[in-house]
């Protein structure tokens, strides 16, 4: 595949046309990610790893620091869709696709998830938030509201603080966005304890719906 974006790809322990594209967080990258299909354990799941396109430190970021975000949102946006694109050329069609991001990734999920052209099979964002929720509200494609997403966040999340979180997604909400939303009590991380088992029982939920 062509892709616009750096990436790692790992290959499903069956042949299959399942495939998880994964969004890491700000400074870190696609090597970050490498574990997730091993914990996710889902055997028919194809991993595509990106890298975001702008270097920061060590790794790279999706979208500038605030308020300075909405540039590298649209750019990213712009790009995902290309993913995508490619991604269904070569034979993974939207509705065996997952969008799964952890941070600026969730947010990714969000922005270009709700407003992508096609539904995929499901969307998981963990420790994010919503750049606008009015905006997204308005422009979102209302074939992706099939009660599809599933949004996570911790408790004592340092960086994010759940409450503006919490309040946005229930935003979205009240404005007919059917998203399931979760709280851990964990920090700005993945929770392998009860947070990623409940990820790989819904996605894996999904994946029996579409059989």
């Amino acid at each position: 595949m062509k892709l616009p974006l750096n990436h790692l790809w790992q290959t499903a322990r069956v042949s299959s046309r399942d495939l998880v594209v994964v969004l890491h967080g700000r400074g870190d990258s696609s090597h970050g990610f490498e574990w997730l299909q091993s914990e996710i354990a889902i055997d028919s799941l194809n991993f595509l790893l990106l890298d975001a396109p702008n270097s920061y430190f060590t790794g790279f970021s999706w979208y500038d620091l605030p308020p300075r975000q909405l540039p590298g949102i649209l750019e990213s946006r712009r790009l995902l869709a290309k993913v995508f694109a490619e991604t269904a050329a070569n034979g993974f069609p939207p509705q065996n696709t997952f969008l799964f991001g952890f941070s600026q990734g969730c947010l990714l999920t969000l922005e270009f998830g709700a407003r992508h052209t096609d539904r995929l099979a499901g969307y998981i964002g963990i420790s994010g938030y919503c750049y606008d929720p009015e905006a997204l509200l308005r422009e979102m494609n209302p074939e992706v509201n099939t009660g599809d997403w599933l949004i996570t966040h911790g408790t004592h999340d340092e960086l994010l603080p759940v409450e503006n979180t919490r309040a946005q997604i229930n935003r979205l909400k009240q404005g007919g966005f059917d998203i399931d939303f979760r709280e851990y009590r964990k920090d700005h991380s993945v929770d392998f304890d009860r947070e990623l088992p409940e990820i790989r029982s819904w996605m894996k939920q999904r994946l029996l719906h579409k059989l």
